[in-house]
């Protein structure tokens, strides 16, 4: 019989087979390569037209599927196991922030959860250092709301600015409320502290005349358009980014399960201040953003969470991005 030119000449072939028959028969033992525990850094860049979006993994945080409510929690229960999503020791919640670079400025989109919310999270800044990025680099902030998870990582372990030269943009009616002492003062006795962190995390930008708030027709930076999308908090606001024909809208918290919220839109979080207003917000971006094809990022997809909506049925279905070289996509026609 010939063989192909691919395969070794039979002596060849041979004696390969009974080195192997050595090794199986108890020939010298191959040391055990150690077990690599390390993940990657964290973050995953993507061009918009002539931006480019960086996302940064903060970590993650455990949240009770109790928490959800709209739906029975047998269906809750229905819906995270179809996806394959663990329940113990709760729904893993990824916390994901954002730099766009338009060419003249370093935008950053939420700022993780700094050292607020424990050892799972809080990883933004060394994930934004691991990109390439100096925090010194950052020009602006654009927080999408002020709890905790977005804004604490405003603040280096010893409480002093993070982003020394960067503008920290939030809308009013956000600032109004979670840096108001007074509303603190007539919140529950467990939310108090959220209130505390926030205004923690505001001090040091406030103090250097560095904490701007707008309303929503002010402009803020080019390319760059403030969404209201109230509701999780009364100033809760998504940012839209365009270039040339490319739109990516970062929404913040209008999802925090993927595997439950894209289904059944009308399920509401514990934490929202406003559960029938941030369900309106949920169901007008759905529909906005599965109808226009547009990127979206979120702060708690699973991570890079870009990605795309799509209609599915009576409600909708994440597609997210796949990974790819940092290359200029397509609009959608």
């Amino acid at each position: 019989m010939r063989f192909p030119a691919c395969f070794p000449p039979r002596r060849t072939l041979g004696a390969l087979v009974l080195s192997a028959a050595t090794l199986l028969a108890g020939g010298p033992a191959l040391a055990a390569a150690p077990i690599q525990a390390a993940q990657a850094p964290g973050f995953y860049r993507m061009a918009l037209g002539d931006f480019v979006v960086t996302a940064l993994y903060d970590g993650y945080v455990d949240l009770d599927p109790s928490i959800l409510s709209g739906a029975s929690a047998q269906d809750i229960q229905t819906l995270l196991a179809a996806m394959f999503v663990p329940v113990d020791p709760g729904v893993q919640t990824a916390v994901n922030g954002y730099v766009v670079q338009n060419g003249k400025q370093v935008v950053l989109v939420d700022t993780g959860a700094g050292p607020c919310l424990g050892p799972t999270a809080g990883g933004l800044a060394g994930n934004l250092r691991a990109a390439g990025f100096q925090p010194e680099q950052v020009d602006a902030v654009l927080l999408t709301h002020l709890h905790p998870d977005h804004a604490c990582g405003l603040l280096t372990p010893e409480g002093a600015a993070l982003f020394p030269n960067a503008d920290v943009y939030a809308a009013r009616a956000e600032a109004d409320f979670w840096l108001s002492t007074t509303v603190a003062a007539q919140a529950p006795a467990d939310v108090q502290p959220m209130f505390k962190m926030s205004r923690d995390a505001a001090a040091p930008y406030q103090a250097a005349g560095k904490f701007l708030t707008y309303q929503p027709d002010d402009t803020l930076l080019p390319g760059v358009q403030a969404v209201p999308t109230h509701g999780h908090t009364p100033g809760h606001t998504s940012y839209l980014f365009t270039s040339g024909k490319q739109r990516l809208l970062v929404w913040g918290d209008i999802v925090h399960s993927h595997a439950v919220q894209f289904a059944r839109p009308e399920v509401a979080i514990e934490f929202d201040v406003d559960s029938v207003q941030a369900i309106a917000s949920r169901k007008k971006v759905f529909a906005d953003t599965a109808r226009d094809g547009m990127w979206v990022a979120g702060a708690h997809l699973p991570f890079p969470g870009l990605g795309h909506v799509r209609a599915d049925g009576q409600g909708y279905a994440w597609v997210p991005a796949e990974y790819a070289p940092l290359r200029q996509r397509p609009a959608r026609p």
